[in-house]
């Protein structure tokens, strides 16, 4: 069983609701298990003048060194916890398909290496991103990492785009969600050099 920890901001979580987000979010976390994982489950109440009283569950999931986030919001609780728990099994599936196909990848070239269109592959655009007027001071922990693996934690995670370290040259790279579809990396310009 996979610890889940609740908290409330502007809410009062009650047996009934903590019950609910258990049945709910460990019913989502069932489709991949695996372990550590660990889960935080916020549940707050936005006061937003244009939308009064609306309630949002964000639920953030800690899958070995990935982060698997979702948020989501309506007028009821309930219903936003019903809906975060739909949004975080699609994630996990989508995640537990990646990590499979990539180690069928692994397996079939294990001597080659990812080309620049395997990698705007990997990653489509999703339907469901949000978006959230919130500015916050953050800091990050720079694992290293290949590109394909930045990719799948930018997907999984929902942002724009993610910092990392490159496993291959050690220096910090960003990959990021191009606009107009699929995704780009900017690289520091000692790499360029290293490249040639």
């Amino acid at each position: 069983m996979v610890d889940i920890k609740i908290s409330g901001r502007k809410v009062n979580v009650s047996d009934p609701l903590r019950a609910h987000v258990e049945d709910k979010i460990g019913n989502a976390l069932r489709v991949f298990d695996i372990q550590p994982m660990t889960c935080d489950v916020v549940l707050r109440v936005d006061k937003n003048p244009s939308n009064p009283g609306r309630k949002v569950c964000e639920v953030t999931i800690f899958v070995r060194n990935n982060v698997v986030r979702v948020v989501s919001s309506s007028d009821d609780m309930y219903a936003s916890i019903d809906d975060a728990a739909d949004k975080a099994t699609r994630q996990l599936r989508k995640y537990k398909t990646r990590i499979i196909d990539r180690r069928q990848r692994m397996a079939a070239a294990k001597a080659g290496t990812a080309t620049q269109e395997d990698l705007a592959q990997l990653i489509e655009p999703s339907a469901e991103e949000q978006d959230e007027s919130l500015v916050r001071e953050k800091y990050v922990d720079l694992l290293p990492m290949t590109e394909e693996e930045a990719l799948v934690q930018t997907d999984l995670i929902g942002h724009d785009f993610y910092v990392f370290t490159n496993a291959t040259t050690g220096l910090v790279n960003v990959i990021y969600h191009r606009k107009n579809g699929g995704y780009g990396i900017i690289k520091p310009k000692i790499e360029e050099m290293h490249e040639q």
